[in-house]
């Protein structure tokens, strides 16, 4: 009988840059983000895919990092919070501070990277239930769009606030 490998090479960009790591490959992507590459900013909330505090940037598209082993990831482009600023804060993280959308702080590296994805699939054309097709993009649309990441706080209406001001809508 042979034993099945239990380890991987992972190669992968994290915030720009290059890793290479040998990873058990029950790893997931959250895990090694947070355990292996000290970027505390992704937020295991769930452990579930239900509320968003671990969502990731992966080659843009908003995923929930920990439903992705990190085997899977390997050889892709992976921008956690702590990657979206250069000198200055990114304009999403920006409107958080100004719209006070943050409150206890847990979610909000999630409902942010969610947020940019989500701006992202909206300017690609990508429908919502809400709009039924591609439309303006009014709360009900962003509230919509960012089902998937859960404020315990309730700080939706300044999440919302914050996503509008990027989309250029405040």
């Amino acid at each position: 009988m042979t034993v099945p490998e239990l380890s991987s090479t992972v190669r992968l960009m994290v915030n720009g840059a290059p890793h290479t790591l040998a990873v058990d490959n029950r790893t997931t992507l959250l895990d090694l983000l947070r355990d292996r590459l000290d970027r505390p900013g992704t937020k295991k909330g769930c452990d579930h895919g239900q509320c968003g505090a671990c969502t990731v940037l992966l080659d843009g598209r908003r995923v929930n990092s920990c439903l992705l082993l990190a085997v899977a990831v390997d050889g892709r482009e992976v921008t956690t919070v702590e990657g979206l600023a250069d000198d200055e804060p990114h304009p999403m993280q920006a409107a958080f501070l100004a719209h006070d959308a943050f409150q206890c702080g847990y979610c909000t590296p999630g409902q942010i990277c969610s947020a940019i994805g989500m701006l992202d699939e909206l300017a690609a054309g990508w429908p919502s239930v809400v709009s039924d097709g591609v439309g303006h993009l009014d709360d009900a649309e962003i509230r919509e769009r960012m089902a998937g990441n859960i404020c315990r706080c309730g700080a939706y209406v300044n999440i919302v606030a914050a996503i509008r001001e990027v989309a250029g809508g405040d």
